[in-house]
């Protein structure tokens, strides 16, 4: 009796069907686990490693946070809390960046993919604190040599952060309209 070689499709003498029947299955199911295992170890590793960036992105968290209270406590002791203020605003801002960064991992873990909406709103935390960052240095403008020069510089730079703001609030608006219209489709369709 003739029968195919799995590899190579051709026959092979001396080799019962039933053999063939068999070799087929037990190559398939092994090819199968196999590909089950790699991908249940890869995703082990992938959530270790988001576990991993989700502590470090909380410990940063944290010390940002001791370090903007710092800053809060010595506006006060000093009796200058104006200038203390912002750039505590500034620590406290980008606390907000990492909690939301923070998020975005968690979800990332529970969900098992990237959702764009936390991204969008890091970009305009991030945005919203560049401006103020440039308030900041506005202030100091007076201290300087060339007061037009940096002043126009700070100003095309807000101008830019200004339209990334723009950008950004756009994006989140209309990425959250698509998901309401997708959900009332979903509904409408049960």
């Amino acid at each position: 009796e003739r029968a195919l070689s799995i590899r190579t499709c051709r026959p092979v003498r001396g080799v019962g069907s039933l053999h063939l029947i068999y070799n087929w299955f037990v190559l398939n199911r092994v090819d199968e686990r196999l590909r089950e295992v790699s991908t249940q170890l890869l995703h082990l590793f992938e959530a270790a490693l988001y576990v991993g960036v989700g502590v470090l992105l909380a410990g940063a968290a944290g010390a940002v946070l001791l370090d903007a209270c710092g800053v809060l406590w010595r506006g006060l002791i000093q009796r200058s809390p104006a200038g203390d203020a912002l750039q505590a605003l500034d620590q406290l801002l980008l606390v907000l960046v990492l909690v939301e960064i923070l998020h975005t991992v968690r979800i990332s873990i529970r969900s098992k993919e990237i959702i764009l909406e936390p991204f969008l709103i890091v970009g305009l935390i991030a945005s919203v604190r560049r401006v103020l960052v440039i308030a900041m240095q506005a202030a100091k403008l007076a201290e300087g040599p060339d007061v037009a020069d940096a002043f126009r510089r700070s100003m095309i730079e807000l101008g830019v952060v200004g339209f990334l703001v723009l950008t950004f609030v756009i994006s989140i608006y209309v990425l959250r309209k698509s998901t309401r219209d997708q959900e009332l489709v979903k509904e409408y369709e049960h």
